[in-house]
């Protein structure tokens, strides 16, 4: 299989965007680190259509409406059609780190978690709420409350909605049986998070992004390895996959990013393609060739790279696989009379098989 990327488009906002989603009348839908939701159409024309009191960490589309969430600790349900602020939940005290919908559509889960020093070894407070929060997507009524050890910083549906996973700071994934609401499985890999020793004593990391393999049989993870340096960012530019469901306790480790494929930098996201024939991964470069790679689902080498010249916050896939969107910013750069500028960027990738 031979798999090449092109860059298409390049779209300018007011600030570094961190979700993206989809409509399915193909309008864009941006969160930003100015409070703002902006819906972009075909043309790149951009409107600000919902504000947050904080940076907007996420946004979805459900039913008619764009849920989006925030550093404010707060979901709005918005219609799509009217632009009217339909719901609106105090989710968390702290922020909402990110926010996903089910596939089927019922359910929205948010995860938080404040990083308090409970120790000498800096290891985190128990938390002051429960990390992991699912709402009704409807109704905003509360479902499930599940515990983790904060922060927690990434989460993941099953595609059959019957699971939940989320990822911490320390490398620690849960997963839940939302039937039941029971935990089902946990486990911890080292290879995500770090203990600084050199400009900071402190963990880095984590798992920034996670995603079920389109049988839901693996998780795979994605973050940076393990850095002595927290204040440069640079360790591996790293994904794993485990095999999670009875497969025994804890899940083992089944592929992950081959060394000699791979540089340094902070990896934020990862989606699998429609076909489930390949994934995508994307950060903060920190050496390298690349900061977007595509990754054979089956063998787990690159089939492509490029360095998209932004960081990479989030991806997303056309619903035909014909491209994908990445969002995320350039470099602020130094404040002038009228701010920052347009520092924030989606960009569109065309995708080609053969």
């Amino acid at each position: 299989m031979k798999v090449e990327i092109k860059k298409k488009t390049e779209i300018k906002l007011p600030s570094h965007c961190l979700s993206i989603a989809l409509g399915s009348d193909e309008k864009l839908y941006a969160a930003c680190v100015d409070g703002g939701v902006y819906s972009i159409d075909k043309k790149g024309h951009k409107d600000k259509i919902i504000s947050h009191d904080n940076f907007v960490s996420g946004v979805n589309v459900s039913n008619g409406a764009i849920i989006s969430s925030g550093y404010d600790g707060n979901i709005k349900w918005t219609s799509i059609d009217s632009g009217k602020e339909q719901r609106r939940i105090k989710a968390h005290k702290f922020w909402s780190w990110q926010s996903k919908v089910s596939p089927d559509l019922t359910m929205v889960s948010s995860v938080t978690g404040q990083y308090l020093v409970g120790g000498y070894k800096y290891e985190p407070s128990s938390e002051t709420e429960p990390s992991i929060k699912v709402f009704n997507a409807s109704s905003g009524k509360i479902i499930h409350e599940f515990s983790h050890v904060p922060p927690v910083q990434s989460l993941a549906f099953s595609n059959d909605s019957r699971y939940l996973a989320a990822g911490n700071l320390m490398g620690e994934v849960r997963v839940w049986d939302l039937s039941s609401g029971k935990m089902h499985t946990s486990w911890s890999t080292p290879s995500f998070t770090g203990w600084g020793i050199i400009k900071g004593h402190y963990y880095t990391g984590g798992i920034f992004s996670m995603e079920f393999s389109p049988d839901d049989s693996s998780i795979y993870l994605a973050g940076m390895g393990s850095t002595r340096d927290p204040a440069a960012g640079n360790g591996k530019q790293l994904w794993e996959e485990f095999l999670w469901k009875d497969q025994g306790v804890p899940p083992k480790r089944n592929s992950s990013a081959p060394d000699g494929e791979i540089g340094q930098g902070l990896m934020e996201s990862l989606s699998f393609h429609p076909s489930a024939d390949f994934f995508v991964m994307a950060g903060r470069m920190f050496k390298g060739n690349w900061n977007i790679a595509l990754f054979d689902a089956e063998k787990g080498n690159i089939l492509c790279s490029q360095n998209s010249g932004i960081r990479c916050s989030d991806i997303i896939f056309s619903e035909d696989g014909t491209k994908f969107y990445i969002g995320g910013g350039k470099s602020q750069g130094k404040k002038k009379e009228d701010g920052f500028g347009s520092w924030g960027r989606i960009q569109e990738f065309e995708i080609n098989v053969s």
